[in-house]
């Protein structure tokens, strides 16, 4: 093929499945501290959450890996999965859940474009829970690319979201 081809706009990753060696243990985090919606069981080893009446955005099963341990950090394999929450007060209102529940958290980051939240779930999975900025707050390099960094989360001013 001669033809360039470049990924619609409008394309977006609609879902992430995930092997769980305790799927209770799962639904205890994503549903019960997250705060997704379960929206069907699929037998006794797989259930699907969703934010707001979607099919499904979290799949969980046990298919494989029930009793499994997690995978090595030092193998190949996802790194995380990033959840974009819609505002910054959404976001300082998941992370006082974690504080409420105390809730291991490993890292809070500003990237210049988001502000993220990093933990792991019950089975060593990474989870980012993030909000971005708007476009018109980003900055850009002399190339035109998009300036990421990565500096400290001030936590305290998200918080602020809540009072």
């Amino acid at each position: 093929m001669n033809k360039e081809y470049t990924t619609p706009a409008e394309t977006r990753i609609g879902h992430v499945h995930l092997k769980v060696s305790d799927l209770d243990r799962a639904l205890e985090f994503y549903r019960d501290l997250l705060g997704f919606e379960l929206t069907t069981m699929y037998g006794e080893n797989a259930a699907f959450l969703s934010a707001g009446g979607y099919h499904h955005h979290i799949g969980l099963n046990t298919w494989h890996s029930k009793g499994g341990q997690p995978a090595p950090r030092s193998s190949a394999g996802l790194y995380h999965t990033a959840i974009l929450y819609p505002t910054r007060k959404d976001l300082a209102e998941v992370l006082q859940r974690l504080i409420d529940k105390d809730y291991p958290i490993s890292g809070a980051s500003d990237h210049g474009v988001s502000e993220a939240i990093y933990l792991d779930d019950p089975d060593g999975n990474g989870v980012e829970l993030y909000r971005d900025r708007p476009r018109e707050e980003w900055e850009y390099t002399e190339d035109g690319s998009v300036k990421m960094v990565t500096k400290p989360l001030d936590v305290r001013d998200l918080l602020k979201e809540l009072e």
